[in-house]
Parts: structure tokens; C-alpha cells; sequence
């Protein structure tokens, strides 16, 4: 299995690197200080390293770019020989409760239960998740399930969701268990 992978566009417009046999260490510049955050709380609890930096747009647009971007670098790790392709997990954040589970499984798909379009999370207007999630399971290739199974507060809903990705995806970047 090669742990490390990495995206770049042809533009330099963003760059994206990631190391699956990491300690969690995270490098993030997408200009969207939110995205920023719940980026570092993924390679935390998937104990990736992860550098990714996207350069100054509109906010949609670095949330988009930075969801592919992050895709794309995992894609080598998520199908290489060996490796488990699915994860799950269950995971709080004070009153949130966010349950993730994902297959590398070439088809991308984002289900999910959760609607942030009316929250203003960090003043953004969008669906911070949603924008995120549906490029990273393009750029991967990834059928993604977001339950959230508690939550009021859209900034712990959040990280309910990114720290139960990031157990997830580790999950799937493991090596399966020969008997």
C-alpha cells in the first residue's frame, strides 16, 4: 500500500497531500477559516497528515475545490491492494451525535440526513457538508451515509460529521485482516 498521495491542479490553484500513515498532523490553508477547522479535527481522528491549501475564491468555490482536491489524494490509498474500502463510525461533539459510513466503492454518492442551506455557520450561506462531501466522494469515488442522529448547534453538527469521516476513512485505508 503507498500511504502517501497527492493532487495538484494544472493552474496551481490547489494542491492537496496525504499521508493515510500519519500521526494527524494538518497543514490547512482553503481561506475558509470554518472548513479550516473541521479539516484539522478529520486528520486528527483519522491520524492522517494532511497539507492542503486552495487558493483565494469565493467561499463555495474553495469549499468545492477543497472537497475534490481532498478526494482525489485519497483515491490511491482508498483502492490500493489489500485495503479494507469501507469504514464506519459513530462519533459526538458536546449535544451532536453524527454517524458516517463510506465505501470506496467507484460509485459517487452522498445520502445523508442532514440540511445545514438554512444555518449561517462562520457567515457562510451555504451547506458547508453538503458542498464538501459531494466533491469529496467525486474525487474518491466514494458512496458516503451521513446520519445525524443529534444535534442543534450547526458548529458542533459539524464536527459531529468530520470527526466521524475521518474515523471512517481510516477505516477504509486499513489493511484487511488476513485469517
Amino acid at each position: 500500500m503507498t500511504p502517501r498521495t497527492g493532487q495538484a491542479d494544472e493552474a496551481g490553484r490547489l494542491h492537496a497531500r496525504v499521508d493515510v500513515a500519519g500521526s494527524g498532523q494538518a497543514n490547512v490553508a482553503t481561506g475558509v477559516s470554518v472548513l479550516d477547522h473541521l479539516l484539522e479535527l478529520l486528520a486528527e481522528y483519522a491520524s492522517f497528515d494532511l497539507a492542503l491549501e486552495v487558493a483565494p475564491g469565493e467561499a463555495e468555490a474553495e469549499i468545492a475545490a477543497a472537497g475534490r482536491a481532498l478526494g482525489q489524494a485519497l483515491d490511491g490509498a482508498l483502492r490500493s491492494g489489500g485495503v479494507r474500502g469501507h469504514g464506519s463510525a459513530v462519533v459526538p461533539a458536546d449535544e451532536a451525535l453524527a454517524h458516517v459510513a463510506l465505501e470506496a466503492s467507484g460509485r459517487p454518492l452522498v445520502v445523508s440526513n442532514v440540511d445545514l442551506s438554512d444555518a449561517r455557520v462562520a457567515g457562510l450561506g451555504s451547506d458547508v457538508v453538503g458542498s464538501f462531501l459531494g466533491e469529496l466522494a467525486q474525487g474518491a469515488g466514494l458512496t458516503v451515509h451521513v446520519r445525524l442522529i443529534e444535534g442543534s448547534d450547526p458548529e458542533h453538527v459539524l464536527e459531529a460529521i468530520f470527526k466521524a469521516l475521518g474515523v471512517a476513512l481510516a477505516q477504509s485505508c486499513r489493511p484487511r485482516r488476513r485469517e
